[in-house]
Parts: structure tokens; C-alpha cells; sequence
């Protein structure tokens, strides 16, 4: 069941970033409205950040199976959306729709933490963990290359394929669950503000994952562009760099032991400083292999400060695990979203050092929220 989690989350979140080795593409395809392009990652990740605020607490209050099945028909819908959409404006518009029922994959990770023994909930958050980062990069190489050869297009016909497949599976192995509040919507979405006021844990987790994601999403929001640029590569080859970045995916169990073992703190400090030395071999190594270790480092930081910010936040208050999530994750996104706006800025900018020093100073502002926590 694990293993079926981690798949469905992978599945689910690689559609907002089908977007990013397609960019060059969906430029192309709407001369004149380039600026416009690209404010689709931008868009697509405000959206994930609106779900996770509004739609995943929700699973404390409504049975988490048939919430789950729901947000996967809606997101098989907005795929149609973005794959008809007739000009730019409009697949940024479907975009946020996209993003905001991709979500779905963190009705599935509290989940997975309910239903495993609290010894194993940091190796269980891990893999399916792994689930999800491999979605976010591997769904890159798979929009890269079918980009390259049928067209932006083609790559939401074919998520939306996977997603009708994911959702059947899901319907016929997914246990049932039973609701932890039975309080109402406008309750729920009000405790948001309680538990960020009275556990300030949660806030350091949301506030360092927010500058890591916003660190890591400047990188791949701008590779592509980076690529074609110094190196005129396609946005297969973009895409393609999506397997190296998996090689974090081989850290996330790992990670969650480690969590289980010493503390999660422990792990983020070093995730977080990982992520800073990732930054300036990415910066001042000016060669492709300088990327190809530059993106493995800072992907292991970015896998292994997110698992462990789950693990610290899971068990804070288990009868709210679904809204303790949305707020981290809600976080994480809007820095997410806020990373990729500003890196496109920097590149437009400053070119690839501008991205790299805010990298650089992003990944520090993490490292500095963590080192000034009390023991």
C-alpha cells in the first residue's frame, strides 16, 4: 500500500511540472506572448499552494479515500483544460486549475503516515516521498521528450491517461479511512491559524521549506532556458536532467531513518548547507558536469529537508494531520511559486549568476532559520 501511495503521488504531481523542459516549446507555439509562457510555472505551482491551503484540510473532515478519488476526476478535467487551452492566456488560466487539484497528493501523504507504526512513520514519509520526487523529475524527462516530438500538447493527453489509470487503481485498493474532526469547513480552514499561532515548530518547518523549495524551483524553472541558451541543447536534453536529480530519490528512505534514528533537525541543517554548496557549483563550475553534480546535491538537500520537516510536523498533533500538512506544504509552494517568479527575473536580468546567487541566498536563509532554533 506504500509503494501504491508513493506511485499515486508521483503520478499526481508531475503535472505541474510537465510545464518547465516544455517552456522554449510553448513559447514558440504563441510568438508575442512569450512573457506571458512564462508565467505558467509560476501559475501552475500558486494553484498547488491554493489547493493545499483550501482543499487538503479537508481530509481531517471528510473520508479520505472518496476525497482522494474526487481530486483525481478534477484533475483529470483540468488536464483536458490545458491541453485545449487556445492561447497563452488561457493555459495559464487552466494552469492554476491544474495546480490547485494536483494537490491530491497531500491528502495521500497524511495518510500514509496514519497507517503506518510510529516507529517506521519517518521511513514510510521517505518512501512515498520518493514517490513524489520522482514524479517531479521524471515526469520532466517524460515532457521533454515527448515535447521534443509531438508537441506541448501530447503531454497532457498523456497525463491525463495516467491519471484515469491512477484513479482506477486507487478505487479498487485504497482502504477506507475515518474522519478525525467532524467540525465544519469554515472551522477547519479557521484552526489553520491556531496551529501556526501556538506551534512554533511548524512555523520554523514551513519557513525553511518554503526558502528550500523556493531554492530548488528556482533551478529547475530556469535550466531549460539555461540550456538552450549556453548550450543550445532541446528540451529533451532539459528534459533528460530530470534522471539526474532522481538520484535524490535514493536519499528519501534514507533521509526518514536517519529522522527515525537522530532527529529530524539534524538532517535539515546539513540538507540546507548541502543545498548551499550545490548552488555554487552550479554557479562557478561553468561546465555540463558541473550541472550534473550541482543538480544531485541539491536535490538530495531538497528530498531530505522535506522529509524530515514532515516527519517534525506529523507528529505534532495527529487528530490534524491533514491541516498541519496544508500549511507546510501550502508554504512551500507559495515560496515555490515565489522562487520561480524571481528566477525569472534574475535570468532575464542577470543571466545564470543571477539565479545562482538566488539560490545561494535562499538555501542560507533556510540554513539561518534552522541554526538559530533552541534546544
Amino acid at each position: 500500500m506504500t509503494l501504491i501511495m508513493a506511485i499515486a503521488c508521483g503520478v499526481a504531481v508531475a503535472n505541474i511540472y510537465y510545464n518547465q523542459p516544455m517552456l522554449v516549446i510553448m513559447e514558440a507555439a504563441f510568438p508575442g506572448q512569450e512573457s506571458i509562457i512564462g508565467l505558467v510555472p509560476t501559475a501552475t505551482q500558486l494553484g498547488y499552494a491554493l489547493g493545499l491551503l483550501f482543499l487538503v484540510p479537508l481530509g481531517d473532515r471528510i473520508e479520505r479515500k472518496r476525497l482522494i478519488l474526487t481530486q483525481f476526476a478534477a484533475l483529470s478535467v483540468s488536464l483536458i483544460g490545458v491541453a485545449l487551452a487556445p492561447d497563452a492566456w488561457s493555459i495559464v488560466a487552466a494552469s492554476i486549475v491544474l495546480g490547485v487539484t494536483a494537490s491530491v497528493t497531500q491528502q495521500i501523504l497524511p495518510f500514509a503516515a496514519e497507517l503506518s507504526e510510529p516507529s517506521r512513520r519517518g521511513a514510510t514519509i521517505g518512501t512515498v516521498m520518493s514517490g513524489l520526487l520522482c514524479g517531479i523529475l521524471l515526469g520532466r524527462v517524460l515532457a521533454g521528450a515527448i515535447g521534443e516530438r509531438y508537441g506541448w500538447r501530447a503531454m497532457f493527453w498523456v497525463g491525463l491517461a495516467m491519471a484515469v489509470v491512477m484513479w482506477t487503481i486507487l478505487a479498487l485498493l485504497l482502504p477506507r479511512s475515518q474522519p478525525k474532526a467532524h467540525t465544519s469547513y469554515a472551522t477547519l480552514i479557521k484552526s489553520l491559524f491556531g496551529f501556526w499561532r501556538d506551534l512554533p515548530e511548524l512555523r520554523r518547518a514551513t519557513i525553511t521549506q518554503a526558502c528550500v523549495f523556493a531554492s530548488f524551483s528556482a533551478l529547475w524553472t530556469t535550466l531549460a532556458l539555461y540550456l538552450d541558451a549556453e548550450y543550445h541543447l532541446s528540451a529533451q536534453v532539459a528534459g533528460l536532467f530530470g534522471l539526474v536529480g532522481a538520484a535524490g530519490v535514493l536519499f528519501a528512505p534514507i533521509a526518514g531513518k536517519v529522522s527515525d534514528q537522530r532527529g529530524p533537525h539534524v538532517v535539515i541543517k546539513f540538507a540546507c548547507f548541502v543545498m548551499v554548496v550545490s548552488w555554487l557549483v552550479l554557479g562557478m563550475w561553468g561546465m555540463i558536469a558541473g550541472l550534473v553534480v550541482g543538480i544531485v546535491a541539491l536535490d538530495f538537500g531538497a528530498q531530505s529537508a522535506q522529509v524530515s520537516n514532515q516527519h517534525i510536523i506529523q507528529a505534532l498533533r495527529p487528530e490534524a494531520r491533514n491541516r498541519l500538512n496544508a500549511i507546510l506544504m501550502g508554504g512551500m509552494f507559495l515560496g515555490g511559486a515565489a522562487g520561480s517568479a524571481c528566477a525569472s527575473l534574475a535570468w532575464k536580468t542577470l543571466g545564470w549568476s543571477g539565479v545562482s546567487a538566488l539560490g545561494i541566498a535562499l538555501a542560507a536563509i533556510a540554513l539561518t532559520v534552522q541554526a538559530r532554533r533552541r534546544t
